[in-house]
């Protein structure tokens, strides 16, 4: 609570009790058995109380006691009987009371009461010993007190406005205090005329009242849930079909909560009222639903879009209203979905609406997403800065968009972004399960489509405007000439110099599919050293829409690939691209095709229908040369541990030693063995013998530096050989080594003991070719077995020291 809160209680606790004191010690007490009568009825009055809707506060029907009370009896017997009460009221059925809630109660109850009092006994002078007017008055001034003390606490602990709480929760019980004194008054002229016995009548009557009061409580509390759970309904709705489009839109999760933001903001400055801002808040949410009956590949387009995809993307407005009629929203969102798109110099779509005739939720949320568009990455193009999307946006005021919205859009851009990035940051992302592979289900009911993707048709090439004899010898060469090589490099080189005589480009680059990722195994031309380091994502940029949608795209952005931006200077960046898919099949995708020039809209179609002639052939060849490369790799890898093998080994350390004669540096080799291995393998098992196997080779990798090479020689038996690796870095890379073995022992099985025999050769000091460089790496490797037939970790120092000399 705060100060000020603790403060109020304090001094109602204060007044409250010293008051009780003062009255039970001067007062007196005449008949005890009409007070026991009193103080039974409050007990069991108190006991029918019912719960205040939306607030924490309990209306009991003790009031007919309470104001009897003040009539019949003494004012301490009055204040007895209202604490006792209040002191039931708040007890009944509760496991757990505040302290400070019980005596703020007790206090409370105390004040009202003796205020009752003294306006009953002073009411006399105004209106003379009429009975009804001083009751209600008195009754007027219970409800005064009780009341207001109550709504104070709770709007200074709830944190809400003390005249709101006090007119919303308590001003409509009023009429009930009335009705209350209004009994009291009839219970007390009974009492004058048959006696106080007569009190007795007062249950029956309180108890309907009780009852009266909690249906209608209960009735209202009931029609409350109702409206809270449509209104979450709604709400659950909005969000139900806001996660259809992200579904189907990759690049609008973010956009419209940003929309959603800015888009209220706006509408709350130009006075929409509630109904119609609630209806701009799910226009914001939903306004691109109707996008779920465009196909995807027209959505997620890394490219401008032909007139006929055009065609079937202005559709969108009108489906999304259609769609949206269906959820009968309590407020007018369809008019805002079905027009967002239109201008206010009427040549927008769909209905070619102008100036007010758009509804003014309509053209706030066009200025809106519109902004937000040019300033988020899309499929077809980077982002651009937002104070220069605004300034885009400024210049179609009076003819795009309405230049009222223009202007409160323009004087609070940079205040709405921050507001939406903190909106962004404090939601909670639902991620859809849309990379997940359902294993059930073999084939669709009708089958599956017979017709391959990408074929060629005869019209395609009857359309050509290139000289058809050319273009036919220079395929006819290429083809005769891509099957001649089966290395990878030479083919795909073949490729672009083929490709730039039909198809003239700046720059090629040919991405092979490699774990999910299209990777650049060929660049040649312009931003040579931009393209070979992208490294393209599935569905990313222009050359991963064309492998997931397995579909072409002519005059694509390349500027949307990613990192492509970062790697390029300003100004020199490429304009257009060209990308085909390389498939094997009819469904797996062996990588792209992309060519690029700086010009924009660069590549004609018949550009495209050369490329695609190519492409079957052209895919071909690079799939038999992936095979036969990864054939000869095989070759030189070591199955069991992934290391290269002997074979390698020797064509690799001829070559260093090439290397080092001529820059006159130093190399060293190390061999390695590993002891106990056989008994290992004895008494644990050959796959155990293989997993210290594998785990000591992955432990070699970690002790060698990266450049350093490591090779399995056959059975036990490694090699690395090192660079410019001195004798005193040698003697520290065996003892690594010695340690290596031990740990990959240790690691596959628990009491596994080995230890590495180390020996260490170094050129040109000891040798001056490959051969025997081994040769005396391998007698020093025997050396140091003798000294270690145990492995012993107190004399690996000793041992490892003798190896390198």
């Amino acid at each position: 609570m705060s100060l000020k809160t603790k403060a109020f209680i304090t001094a109602v606790i204060l007044a409250g009790i010293s008051l009780l004191v003062v009255e039970f010690v001067r007062t007196p007490w005449p008949d005890l058995g009409r007070f026991a009568i009193y103080l039974a009825a409050a007990i069991v009055a108190s006991g029918w109380k019912v719960e205040l809707p939306g607030i924490n506060g309990t209306l009991s029907v003790n009031l007919i006691v309470n104001l009897l009370a003040v009539v019949e009896l003494s004012p301490g017997e009055a204040l007895a009987v209202g604490c006792t009460s209040a002191i039931c009221q708040s007890l009944w059925r509760k496991r757990h009371v505040e302290a400070v809630h019980l005596v703020f109660n007790l206090a409370q109850i105390a004040l009202t009461m003796d205020l009752s009092q003294v306006v009953f006994r002073q009411m006399v002078r105004v209106v003379g010993p009429s009975l009804p007017l001083r009751l209600l008055a008195t009754s007027s001034a219970y409800f005064l007190a009780n009341t207001l003390l109550v709504a104070a606490v709770i709007a200074l602990t709830e944190k809400r406005a003390f005249r709101k709480t006090w007119a919303e929760f308590y001003l409509w019980s009023f009429p009930n205090y009335l009705v209350g004194g209004a009994l009291a008054c009839a219970v007390a002229w009974s009492n004058a005329h048959f006696g106080w016995q007569t009190s007795a009548m007062l249950l029956p009557a309180a108890y309907l009242l009780f009852r009266s009061y909690r249906l209608y409580l209960g009735k209202l509390e009931d029609e409350k849930k109702h409206v809270e759970q449509m209104a979450a309904l709604h709400l659950r709705t909005i969000e139900a079909l806001a996660l259809a489009i992200d579904a189907k839109d990759h690049t609008t999760h973010d956009h419209l909560q940003r929309v959603r933001v800015f888009a209220v903001e706006i509408g709350q400055e130009m006075g929409l009222k509630d109904g119609e801002l609630e209806a701009l808040r799910a226009a914001a949410l939903l306004h691109d639903i109707g996008k779920l009956a465009v196909p995807e590949h027209i959505i997620n387009k890394p490219g401008r879009l032909s007139p006929e995809e055009f065609e079937k993307m202005k559709i969108h407005p009108i489906v999304g209203g259609e769609i949206l009629e269906r959820v009968n929203f309590p407020y007018p969102v369809v008019p805002i979905v079905r027009s967002h798109h239109e201008r206010w110099d009427g040549k927008g779509y769909p209905d070619g609406l102008k100036g007010e005739e758009i509804p003014l939720g309509a053209r706030i949320l066009a200025a809106v997403d519109c902004l937000d568009a040019l300033a988020s990455d899309r499929q077809y193009r980077r982002g651009i800065p937002l104070d220069e999307a605004m300034a885009q946006i400024a210049q179609g005021a009076g003819t795009q968009f309405d230049e009222r919205v223009v202007e409160v859009l323009q004087r609070r851009f940079d205040e709405l972004e921050a507001k939406a990035k903190a909106a962004s940051n404090g939601s909670e992302t639902v991620k859809l399960s849309k990379n997940v592979r359902v294993t059930n289900g073999y084939a669709p009911a009708a089958g599956f489509e017979k017709t391959r993707a990408g074929t060629m048709g005869k019209g395609d090439f009857l359309a050509s405007i290139v000289a058809a004899r050319q273009e036919a010898q220079t395929l006819l060469e290429f083809s005769t000439e891509l099957g001649r090589s089966l290395s990878l490099y030479e083919t795909l080189s073949l490729v672009a110099a083929r490709l730039r005589k039909l198809v003239p480009y700046n720059a090629i680059a040919i991405y092979l599919l490699r774990d999910d990722k299209l990777v650049p195994e060929y660049v040649q031309g312009d931003d040579f050293r931009a393209f070979q380091s992208l490294q393209i994502s599935i569905g990313e940029g222009v050359s991963g829409w064309v492998a997931q949608n397995r579909k072409p795209i002519l005059n694509g952005n390349p500027s949307v690939e990613p990192g492509y931006l970062s790697a390029v200077h300003a100004g020199e960046v490429m304009a257009s691209a060209l990308a085909v898919p390389l498939t094997r099949g009819e469904s797996q995708v062996l990588g792209v095709i992309a060519l690029y020039k700086q010009e924009p809209d660069a590549f004609a179609s018949d550009h495209l229908r050369i490329v695609l002639a190519m492409t079957e052939k052209i895919a071909t060849s690079i799939d038999n040369a992936m095979k036969y490369q990864a054939a000869a790799d095989s070759a030189k890898v070591d199955y069991l541990t992934g290391l290269p093998n002997a074979r390698s080994l020797f064509l690799h350390l001829d070559a260093e030693i090439a290397r080092c004669t001529r820059e006159e540096s130093a190399l060293a080799v190390i061999v390695c063995d590993l002891n106990g291995f056989k008994a290992f393998n004895d008494k644990f098992g050959h796959l155990a013998g293989n997993k210290v196997l594998e785990t000591f080779a992955a432990r070699l990798r970690l002790v060698c530096r990266e450049y350093d090479f490591i090779s399995r020689m056959g059975g036990d038996e490694f090699v690395l050989v090192t660079p410019g690796l001195g004798r005193k870095a040698a003697q520290e890379i065996c003892r690594r080594v010695n340690e290596a073995a031990m740990d990959s022992a240790g690691e596959v099985c628990a009491g596994g003991v080995l230890s590495a025999s180390v020996g260490a050769a170094f050129f040109p000091g000891d040798a001056k070719d490959a051969e025997q460089l081994l040769v005396e790496a391998d007698k020093r490797m025997y050396a140091d077995k003798k000294l270690t037939r145990q492995p012993r970790e107190t004399d690996a120092f000793r041992v490892l020291t003798e190896a390198v000399q």
